[in-house]
C-alpha cells in the first residue's frame, strides 16, 4: 500500500483470483484500522500545503499522467491478470486514465464575479473540501480511480483510495508509481474488503466520499456519510434501455448495439442492458446481432486476439448464469449462447435472449454481464413508459434513420445521458451521472470538478 508517500505492507493479506483460470495468483495487503488512521492522518497533514499552490498541482497532474502512460505496458499485464479484460483494453484503460489526469490539469477552476465596481466586489470562488475518501469497483479499476483522483487533486484536496478486493493490484501499483510524482500523503492507496470501505465512510477525517459501485452499497455509504454530513458522489448501477424505432436499419445498427451492450463483457454500469425493437424489425435485428456474436473471440485476456474475457469474479458469474437460466425456464429463447463455457475460468457465452418481456428478471434487473434481452413492442409511447419504469436512470439510447424523430424520443428518457444512434460515448469533459437510484452527483468535466469543492462568497467593500 502507499501511505504518506511510503510503501507499507500488512500483517494480513487476502487472495486475488485470475478470472480466466479461476485460480489464486497473488495476495494483497489487508489494511488494518491503525493503518487506515495513518493514511487519513497523512492525507490531512498533506492537505495544508497541497491546497495552496495551484500551479504546482497542475504541473504534477501532468507529470502523473505521463508516468501512468509510460507504465501502461507493465500495468496492463497486472490489470488483465486480475480483471480479465483483453490486454489491448487494459492498456487503453491506463493510457486514457493518464490523458484524463492531463485533461484535468488544464481545466479552469471557476470564479464567478457577481458584482464589481470601485466600491464593492462580490465573487464566488471554489475552496477545497479537505480529505476525500474514494472507493472504486472492479470493472474499470484504473479509469474509475482516476475519475476521482484527477478532479479531487486539482481542486486542492488530498485522498485515501481503496480499490475493489477483486482487483486491488493495478491500483496499488499505480499508487506506488505516483508516490514518486506527488508529495507524500497527497494520494494514499490502501486495500481490503468491504469492511475497510465501511471504516472509511465512517472515519472522522474525510469530508467527502466518492463511491462507484452497487446501489445497495451506495445506500449504505450515503447513510454512513449522513451521520457526519460528509459530501457524497455516488455513481451506481444502470439498466440502460436501447429503443429501436421502426425506420432503423438493423444491418447498420447491430454492431454498434452489440458493442454498446457487450463491451468489457457487459460489465459496464452504463452499457445497454435491454433492447426494445418493433415487431416488424425483431427477427432481422436478432439475426444481425447473432451474426456479430458469432465472430467474437472469447478467451483469456492475455491471449492475442481475445475480444471478450471472462466475468471478473465467481459471484458475478453465478448471477449472470442465474438470470439467464431464470429467463429460459420462463420461456425465453437463446438465439445464441445461454450457457457457461467449458473450463476453469468464469467464462459465459455471449448470449442474445428473445421471447422476453418486462417482468422477467433479466429485463428488470441489471445483469452486468454478456447476456442481452431483446423485447418486442408495438407502440412507442408504451415502450418509453417501459424504458422509464425502473429505479435506474443512468443512460439510454434511441436508434433510427430519422435523427430528429429519435431525438424527440431520446428527450423523454429519464436518464443522465440520452444518446441517438450511439451508446457508451464518454469523454473526460462530459459530465457522467445518473438519476433516481443510478446515483447522486456527476463525475468528469467542469461539473465533476465542482463536486470536489465548497462554494465561498468573497464579499469585499473597498
Amino acid at each position: 500500500m502507499t501511505i504518506g508517500g511510503g510503501a507499507v505492507d500488512s500483517d494480513l493479506a487476502f487472495g486475488v483470483i485470475n478470472p480466466a483460470r479461476g485460480e489464486l495468483f497473488a495476495n494483497a495487503p489487508q489494511c488494518s484500522p491503525a493503518q487506515l488512521d495513518d493514511a487519513f492522518d497523512a492525507a490531512l497533514r498533506a492537505s495544508g500545503e497541497w491546497r495552496i499552490d495551484e500551479v504546482l498541482r497542475r504541473k504534477l497532474l501532468i507529470d502523473a499522467g505521463d508516468a501512468l502512460i509510460g507504465a501502461a505496458d507493465e500495468l496492463s499485464a497486472v490489470l488483465t491478470a486480475e480483471q480479465g479484460k483483453p490486454l489491448s483494453s487494459a492498456k487503453g484503460e491506463i493510457v486514457s486514465a493518464g490523458e484524463c489526469l492531463k485533461y484535468f490539469a488544464g481545466l479552469e477552476i471557476p470564479v464567478d464575479v457577481l458584482f464589481e465596481d470601485n466600491e464593492l466586489s462580490v465573487r464566488v470562488v471554489r475552496r477545497p473540501l479537505g480529505v476525500v475518501a474514494a472507493i472504486t469497483p472492479w470493472n474499470f479499476p484504473i479509469t474509475l480511480a482516476v475519475w476521482k483522483i484527477a478532479p479531487a487533486l486539482l481542486a486542492g484536496n488530498t485522498m485515501v483510495l481503496k480499490p475493489s478486493p477483486f482487483t486491488p493490484l493495478a491500483t496499488l501499483a499505480m499508487g506506488a508509481l505516483l508516490a514518486d510524482v506527488l508529495p507524500p500523503g497527497v494520494l494514499n492507496v490502501v486495500s481490503g474488503g468491504n469492511e475497510l470501505g465501511a471504516q472509511m465512510t465512517a472515519h472522522a477525517v474525510p469530508r467527502k466520499i466518492s463511491f462507484t459501485g452497487s446501489v445497495a452499497t451506495g445506500k449504505r455509504v450515503a447513510l454512513s456519510a449522513a451521520r457526519d454530513l460528509k459530501r457524497v458522489t455516488l455513481e451506481l448501477g444502470g439498466n440502460d434501455p436501447a429503443i429501436v424505432l421502426d425506420d432503423a436499419d438493423p444491418g447498420v445498427i447491430a454492431k454498434r448495439i452489440f458493442w454498446g451492450a457487450f463491451s468489457n463483457n457487459g460489465q459496464i454500469c452504463a452499457a445497454i442492458k435491454r433492447v426494445y425493437v418493433p415487431e416488424s424489425l425483431h427477427d432481422e435485428l436478432v439475426e444481425a446481432l447473432v451474426d456479430v456474436a458469432c465472430d467474437v473471440v472469447v478467451g483469456d485476456g492475455a491471449d492475442e486476439g481475445t475480444q471478450l474475457g471472462p466475468l471478473n469474479n465467481r459471484p458475478q458469474f453465478e448471477r449472470v448464469r442465474g438470470l439467464v437460466l431464470d429467463a429460459i425456464q420462463g420461456g425465453a429463447v437463446a438465439a445464441i449462447g445461454g450457457h457457461p463455457m467449458h473450463g476453469s475460468g468464469y467464462f459465459f457465452e455471449p448470449t442474445i435472449l428473445t421471447n422476453v418481456h418486462d417482468g422477467v428478471r433479466i429485463v428488470d434487473e441489471e445483469q452486468f454481464g454478456p447476456a442481452l434481452p431483446i423485447v418486442k413492442y408495438r407502440d412507442i409511447d408504451e415502450v418509453v413508459g417501459h424504458a422509464n419504469a425502473t429505479h435506474f436512470g443512468l443512460q439510454g439510447s434511441v436508434w433510427s434513420s430519422d435523427v430528429e424523430r429519435a431525438s424527440q424520443v431520446a428527450e423523454r428518457l429519464e436518464c443522465g445521458t440520452s444518446y441517438v444512434n450511439a451508446h457508451l460515448a464518454m469523454v473526460p469533459n462530459q459530465p457522467f451521472g445518473g438519476v433516481k437510484w443510478s446515483g447522486v452527483g456527476v463525475e468528469n468535466g467542469p461539473m465533476g470538478l465542482e463536486q470536489f469543492s465548497d462554494v465561498q462568497v468573497l464579499y469585499t467593500r473597498r
